[in-house]
């Protein structure tokens, strides 16, 4: 049964928590990393050696997002040819790959603030404990933040245009929208977004795990076994790769990593919410709070960790 956009109710009050919580969240990390460059980066070896370690970082980066490119460009098309034969619903391919964008520019803030928070923590520490902690603490604090405003404002974003825009706009296009409860059709299209970010984030974690080991290993043969140098020591050229590997592996995978595992999180538990909902009768006005619940404990559990941190010392 069709039914006109315009006849169903609006979406709840408290769903607007969601979109809000992700700018906040968006707004203070952009705000810490600002507080953090203000910040001595200490002597000048302590920045050379943060310097070869963030030039090394970025590198490994730029390679691997190239070839994540290609392999999205490719499943990109191949999602688009079975969009074309009706195999696929036709929002998948531009949600997949926004689910990977968002992954991995997740990762490549939380690395890009990590090396620029490694010297400045250290030279911290220089004056009291506490100084290095709120350092380091408000450096990973932007990645965090990151990770749910992007999250929350992919998915709030794409369920607003499912909802209320794409069956107004392209009512001919988005037929499957137009249904009494869209609801089951918008969760499913939806959990793409997951796919996506899943892709993206085992390229980071596996990529940058095989590079972190192979990294460590051979600091720890050339340095320790056959020059006999302490582990860690910076006359070790070893040890800048050994650190970059910690980087990519340790924060730029882990940024991906937790950008799929909250967004899917957060999409499986709307899916079966509409789900439960579903068993009971066609009730899309009960299906609207199932989903609005899980956007609503994010949006407070984002408002509370910026709290937290002013906690911590």
């Amino acid at each position: 049964m069709l039914l006109a956009s315009t006849a169903r109710p609006p979406l709840p009050l408290l769903w607007w928590l969601g979109p809000i919580a992700a700018l906040i969240a968006l707004g203070f990390a952009f705000y810490l990393y600002r507080q953090l460059m203000q910040l001595s980066e200490g002597n000048e070896r302590m920045q050379e050696i943060a310097q070869a370690v963030r030039e090394g970082a970025m590198a490994y980066l730029r390679s691997q997002y190239r070839v994540v490119g290609i392999v999205f460009a490719v499943l990109f098309v191949i999602f688009l040819v079975l969009s074309w034969f009706h195999l696929q619903n036709p929002i998948v391919p531009y949600a997949f790959l926004t689910g990977g964008l968002f992954s991995g520019l997740c990762g490549y803030i939380g690395m890009k603030t990590a090396t620029n928070a490694s010297a400045r923590t250290t030279f911290a520490a220089t004056k009291s404990l506490n100084s290095a902690l709120q350092v380091a603490l408000r450096a990973g604090a932007v990645m965090g933040l990151v990770v749910v405003g992007f999250a929350l404002l992919d998915i709030t974003v794409w369920f607003l245009l499912l909802y209320n825009v794409f069956p107004v706009v392209f009512p001919n296009a988005f037929e499957f929208l137009l249904t009494e409860n869209p609801l089951p059709q918008i969760t499913a299209v939806m959990l793409s977004f997951g796919m996506g970010a899943s892709t993206q984030a085992l390229f980071a974690r596996v990529g940058g795990g095989i590079y972190t080991k192979a990294a460590d290993v051979g600091a720890d043969l050339v340095g320790k076994v056959e020059a006999n140098i302490p582990e860690d020591d910076p006359r070790n050229p070893a040890t800048i790769a050994d650190n970059v590997g910690d980087n990519v592996g340790d924060v730029a995978g882990m940024g991906a990593d937790l950008y799929e595992s909250y967004a899917g999180s957060i999409l499986a538990t709307s899916a079966l919410g509409v789900a439960a909902v579903g068993l009971q009768g066609s009730d899309l006005q009960m299906g609207m709070i199932f989903i609005s619940a899980p956007i609503v404990l994010a949006a407070l559990g984002v408002v509370l960790s910026i709290l937290a941190l002013y906690v911590v010392r």
